[in-house]
């Protein structure tokens, strides 16, 4: 699954891990988080986030 990173804090989304401490379990891909989802560490809306490149 494809992993995103918020372009204010560079925190990243990764499917496999969710985000359990707000509600997101593990699997749930990035185009499934509810939309009133935030980043857990700045606050920036799913719309601060990117596919994330890993090479």
């Amino acid at each position: 699954m494809q992993k995103y990173v918020c372009t204010l804090c560079d925190w990243v989304y990764d499917p496999a891990i969710g985000d359990p401490d707000n509600g997101v379990a593990p699997g749930t891909a990035f185009d499934d988080l509810p939309d009133d989802w935030v980043c857990p560490d700045c606050g920036a809306g799913v719309d601060m986030f990117e596919p994330l490149d890993e090479e």
